[in-house]
C-alpha cells in the first residue's frame, strides 16, 4: 500500500513539474478531427426551391462527418444573376445558377475563376455544354443543363405532323378551330427566330460588349423589310397571340392556346393539361420574301458558378459539384423535366425518350448559343412589340429597322 501511494504521489510531482515547465498542462485526451462550420448562400431559380433543397440535403447527409454545414438559398432570376452579383462581388452568393451568356462578362469581372478540375468537367460534359461553360478554350463554370432553347408545342388533336411543319398552316388550323398559336414578342430571345436563318446577322464583337446587327440591311435576298413585313402578316392573324410565357401556360391549361413556342420547363405543365394529345416538334417556317425560312433559335445552357469571392471556396466548389453531379441531374430531369448537361444523364432511356427533348434536339440544328450583349435587348422588344401590334405609328419599316439596329449596336 505504501508504494501505491508514493507511487501516486510521484506521479502527481510529474505532472505538476510538466505544467509548471511547459506551461500547457494536463496532454489532452486523443479526440477525432474536428468538425467544420460551413455557412454557404446559393442563388438560384425561384421554382427550383423544392428541388435545391432536397439537393442540399443529400449534401450535407454526404458530409456530416466532416462538417456541420449551413446552407441559404435565395431565390435569383437565371437571365440576370449576372447584373446582380457585379453589383457586390463580395456580398454575393458563394455558388449561383445563371445562363451560359453571362460567362464572358463574370469571368472578365473577376467574378469566375477557371474550374481547378476542369479535365474530370469536360470528360462528364456535352461538348455543346462545355463550350457554353468556357471563354477562350477555358472552362469557368459547371455545365448543369443543356436545354436552354426553344421549339413547339402542339396539341395533337388539333394538329398533325405535316400541319406543323408551316406556321402559316397552324395559324389556319388555329383560326378555323376559334383557338390561339403564341408566341412571345416582348422578348428579344425568341424573335430571333425571324431572323437567325435569314443571312441577317447579329452578334458580339471581338471586344466582347458590343454588338453588331444588319437586322436592317437593304441588300440580299432576304432584307430587314422583308422579316419585318412577314411578322406583320403573322400578327394580323385572328389566331396569333403575343403573350409571355406564363400568359402561354394560362392559355393552355383553359383550353384557348394549342400551340405555341416555349422550353422544357414547361414540358409537365403542358403534359399535365394536354396528356397524350401534348406534340412536340422543331419551330415550323414561315413565309418571307416569297420562300419557306426555316425558323430559327438561340440556344444555351444554364451553368452553376463559384463565387471568386467567396469565403469557402472549397465547400463552394464541393456544392457546385454535388448539384452538377449525373444523379442530381437526372434527378432535375425527373422533378423539372430539364435536359441534362452531364453525358451518362442526357443519353439515359429516359431522357432520351422525352417528346420535348427530342423536338430541342432536333430544333438545335438550326440554333446558336446566344453571344450578344446587353444592348440587344430592349431595341429589339421595341420594334417587335410594334410589328405585334401592326405598327400603329405608320412609321416606315425600314426606319424603325435602322432605329433598332442602331440601338443594338450601340457602344
Amino acid at each position: 500500500m505504501g508504494k501505491r501511494l508514493l507511487l501516486t504521489a510521484l506521479s502527481a510531482c510529474f505532472v505538476f513539474l510538466l505544467a509548471a515547465c511547459g506551461g500547457e498542462g494536463p496532454l489532452p485526451e486523443e479526440s477525432g478531427p474536428m468538425r467544420e462550420s460551413v455557412a454557404l448562400t446559393v442563388w438560384g431559380a425561384e421554382e427550383d426551391e423544392a428541388l435545391l433543397e432536397q439537393i442540399f440535403a443529400s449534401f450535407r447527409a454526404h458530409y456530416a462527418g466532416q462538417a456541420d454545414i449551413q446552407i441559404t438559398y435565395r431565390p435569383q432570376s437565371e437571365s440576370n444573376c449576372k447584373d446582380a452579383l457585379l453589383g457586390g462581388l463580395e456580398e454575393g452568393a458563394d455558388v449561383f445558377a445563371f445562363a451560359d451568356d453571362q460567362v464572358a462578362a463574370l469571368a472578365a469581372a473577376g467574378g469566375l475563376d477557371p474550374i481547378e478540375d476542369e479535365a474530370a468537367v469536360r470528360g462528364a460534359s456535352l461538348p455543346a455544354a462545355v463550350e457554353a461553360a468556357s471563354v477562350g478554350g477555358t472552362l469557368y463554370a459547371y455545365p448543369l443543363t443543356a436545354d436552354n432553347g426553344y421549339f413547339l408545342y402542339y396539341n395533337k388533336a388539333y394538329f398533325t405532323e405535316e400541319d406543323v411543319q408551316s406556321l402559316e398552316r397552324m395559324l389556319e388550323v388555329a383560326a378555323q378551330a376559334e383557338k390561339l398559336v403564341s408566341m412571345d414578342w416582348s422578348s428579344a430571345w425568341y424573335v430571333y427566330a425571324f431572323f437567325g436563318n435569314t443571312g441577317l446577322e447579329v452578334g458580339l464583337n471581338e471586344d466582347g460588349l458590343t454588338n453588331y446587327c444588319t437586322w436592317n440591311s437593304a441588300d440580299g435576298p432576304i432584307r430587314g423589310v422583308d422579316v419585318a413585313q412577314a411578322m406583320l402578316d403573322i400578327a394580323a392573324s385572328p389566331a396569333f397571340s403575343n403573350r409571355p410565357d406564363g400568359e402561354f401556360l394560362a392559355g393552355v391549361r383553359d383550353g384557348t392556346v394549342i400551340a405555341g413556342v416555349s422550353g422544357v420547363w414547361n414540358a409537365m405543365a403542358v403534359e399535365e393539361a394536354w396528356g397524350g394529345d401534348m406534340g412536340a416538334a422543331k419551330l415550323p417556317s414561315f413565309t418571307c420574301a416569297g420562300r419557306q425560312v426555316q425558323m430559327a433559335s438561340f440556344s444555351g445552357c444554364k451553368l452553376i458558378g463559384v463565387n471568386a469571392y467567396s469565403r469557402r471556396p472549397d465547400w463552394a466548389a464541393r456544392l457546385a459539384q454535388w448539384i452538377t453531379s449525373e444523379e442530381n441531374q437526372r434527378l432535375r430531369f425527373e422533378a423539372r423535366g430539364q435536359g441534362p448537361a452531364n453525358v451518362s444523364a442526357a443519353n439515359s432511356p429516359q431522357v432520351q425518350s422525352s417528346p420535348a427533348i427530342a423536338a430541342l434536339l432536333e430544333q438545335s440544328n438550326y440554333s446558336q448559343l446566344q453571344r450578344v450583349g446587353g444592348k440587344f435587348w430592349d431595341p429589339v422588344a421595341e420594334f417587335s412589340a410594334s410589328m405585334a401590334q401592326g405598327n400603329p405609328s405608320g412609321v416606315s419599316l425600314q426606319a424603325q429597322l435602322d432605329r433598332m439596329a442602331e440601338g443594338v449596336t450601340e457602344r
